[in-house]
């Protein structure tokens, strides 16, 4: 017994440490940014490319390829990715110590065979990144961003719907499958693209039928897999590319306990998983952790916009039990300082905040330019930032923050972070301290001896209860 016992334990360190790709995932931490809004549209991000098409019915990059003449979508776009993002951006975010950027891309960049409406030439610029990327010693996590048929309905994934069908379609499952067999072997040998995200977000309760979405999910995550693995040209040899999945809303107890894509038949693989308070409550609903009915759901009259600054700091420290509850490797993939949902179109195009409209706060000077954010204000995303980051890179893989720049929503922003001062250069050593690794321990023990309760406190009061009950006996 003992001897397979050792056995056991050998294949297993074997099979982690059988991928030998350009970032070392087993011992260093991922600090990362995403580059949202440049390769895929979202309207808040650059609220101004929809504002300036006159028209309310553009709320997401299908429609703003459909619903305006095409010549105006491709130029407003070409111009937009040639300025969005330069390599002067990489330059800055290797500067920040970072080491990763998630780069979005949509399914259209590679494929619209369907005559979907949307502009193509994305790819141009996923090349031009990847050299940037390498140019500063950062790595690339190749993000597929949305699906044929839409795997969520949301704008980010390209169209904006309320019927996402992407898991009804098997033409639709095998041309995302083909994009990924394309990203694969074109980077199968790269030290810069460390790994693919082979789709992002996937929703099965915004679907007909969330069993049936969960299935052919599960299924793509194993397709997907010798996809990216053991790309098919070249033989089908092992790659040292990462496999990203998500945990499709589910929770990473949800996916441990299936035993999906676990040791030691499968190696290098990540999960990835995306942390919102201002949507915090809808996706503790999906989980099943608190009740909420139809009505609430829709107006979402409930517990995170509620909570005050120091709440939303308690709520970030707790994330480590949640973060653990895996057997893959995680990464939070997408988070934010921020805690409202104040910015400009956050919700979709033409929908209001729910902070505001529903009564939870005043938007004034929670978004917008840092110019008006006061200092208590800048304070708090400055301890909601370090909160988040110490606490993910505590029990989990590490972090890629959401996202890098934004037009007028600098909340949410990493480039106005630093310029305004509520996120600081990292160092890039491993005894760095920042983010501070004792943040939520720290806040624990400055709780626990606020004033009041030390014992002195009680060794005063309870003379002073004694001293009353002599002199009036």
């Amino acid at each position: 017994m003992g001897l397979i016992a050792l056995y056991t334990v050998l294949l297993f360190a074997f099979t982690i440490f059988a991928v030998t790709s350009g970032f070392n995932y087993d011992q260093d931490t991922i600090r990362g940014v995403n580059l949202g809004g440049w390769l895929v549209l979202e309207p808040w991000i650059t609220p101004s490319l929809f504002d300036n098409t006159g028209n309310s019915n553009i709320v997401d990059e299908y429609t703003f390829c459909l619903n305006q003449p095409i010549q105006n979508a491709t130029d407003a776009l070409w111009k937009h990715w040639d300025r969005w993002i330069t390599e002067e951006d990489f330059k800055e975010i290797a500067e920040a110590g970072l080491n990763h950027v998630r780069l979005p891309i949509g399914y259209w960049a590679f494929d619209t065979s369907a005559d979907e409406p949307y502009v193509m030439g994305q790819v141009v610029y996923l090349e031009k990144a990847v050299a940037w990327a390498g140019n500063h010693g950062l790595k690339v996590i190749i993000d597929l961003h949305g699906v044929p048929g839409s795997q969520n309905g949301f704008d980010n994934s390209g169209q904006k719907t309320s019927d996402p069908s992407w898991y009804r379609s098997q033409l639709n499952v095998d041309r995302a499958r083909a994009i990924i067999q394309r990203l694969a072997n074109t980077y199968k040998d790269s030290t810069v693209v460390t790994a693919i995200s082979v789709m992002n977000e996937p929703a099965p309760q915004n679907t007909r039928d969330p069993d049936g979405m969960l299935a052919v999910t599960r299924q793509y995550w194993y397709d997907t897999y010798q996809d990216v693995r053991h790309p098919t040209k070249g033989g089908g040899s092992q790659s040292n590319t990462m496999l990203v999945i998500s945990d499709a809303f589910k929770g990473l107890g949800y996916w441990k306990d299936s035993n999906l894509l676990t040791l030691p038949d499968y190696e290098g693989v990540i999960v990835d998983i995306h942390r919102y308070q201002m949507f915090e409550d809808e996706v503790s609903a999906i989980w099943g952790e608190i009740s909420l009915n139809d009505e609430q759901i829709v107006t979402c009259r409930c517990q995170a916009l509620r909570r005050t600054n120091d709440q939303h700091l308690d709520f970030a420290c707790s994330q480590g039990a949640e973060l653990r509850n895996s057997t893959l490797w995680v990464v939070v993939g997408e988070w934010t300082p921020a805690a409202t949902d104040c910015a400009k179109y956050l919700n979709s195009r033409n929908v209001d905040s729910r902070y505001s409209d529903q009564g939870y706060g005043d938007c004034a000077r929670l978004t917008g330019s840092a110019l008006l954010f006061d200092e208590g204000y800048k304070a708090f995303l400055a301890r909601h930032w370090e909160a988040q980051a110490s606490t993910f890179e505590q029990y989990a893989k590490g972090w890629i923050q959401w996202t890098w720049k934004t037009e007028i929503a600098d909340e949410w922003s990493y480039k106005a972070g630093l310029k305004y001062g509520w996120i600081k250069r990292i160092e890039r050593s491993a005894n760095s301290s920042y983010p501070n690794p004792q943040f939520c321990a720290n806040r624990v023990r400055a709780t626990s001896s606020a004033p009041g309760r030390s014992p002195l406190y009680y060794a005063a009061l309870i003379f002073l209860v004694i001293f009353v009950f002599c002199t009036f006996l």
